[in-house]
């Protein structure tokens, strides 16, 4: 297991195979999935295969990474950054249902930025998504990003863009 940063409540690790069923469970969810444009997997093997062919970490040195409660050391979700298709690194994160409304959302994500901004020393990372998609624009303000842009996401129409930068992460957060 390589831990990457942790909070008082949660741990943020790279993904192992033994989280395919989990991961397969997350993406079953209609209602987690509703604003992604992700489809589900197939099945727990697909699931497995998709970890066992995340490249995101060896690429890039960083990915999405699986959240696990301090407490009872259980899977519920994923939270991190990516290199998006645009050049760009954003940050996303997905829950079960039953974990929503518990800030897991935002004390990952805000662990996440502190990573980007000052492990990996990135100056900008993103956040985007569905303009209807009310839970994760709320997450994304609660982190204090600012509003971009409108645009498409990933056939997504009407989404919407933030951003953050290092600079103002530091000033915020006292880094």
């Amino acid at each position: 297991m390589k831990q990457i940063t942790e909070t008082s409540r949660l741990i943020l690790r790279e993904f192992e195979l033994s989280d395919a069923e989990k991961m397969w469970e997350l993406n079953s969810d209609p209602d987690v999935i509703k604003f992604t444009g992700d489809p589900p997997f197939d099945s727990i093997e697909k699931a497995g295969e998709f970890i066992k062919n995340y490249k995101d970490y060896s690429e890039n040195g960083y990915g999405r990474w699986a959240v696990i409660t301090k407490d009872k050391n259980d899977f519920v979700g994923w939270c991190g950054l990516k290199l998006n298709e645009d050049n760009f690194v954003d940050i996303g994160f997905r829950f079960f249902k039953k974990d929503w409304n518990k800030g897991y959302a935002t004390e990952s994500a805000k662990a996440c930025l502190d990573y980007g901004f000052s492990d990996l020393n990135l100056n900008e990372i993103i956040g985007r998504a569905s303009s209807e998609n009310t839970a994760s624009i709320r997450v994304l303000k609660k982190l204090s990003m600012d509003f971009w842009k409108n645009d498409d996401c990933k056939g997504i129409e009407n989404s919407v863009y933030y951003k953050m930068n290092k600079s103002k992460f530091n000033t915020l957060f006292n880094k």
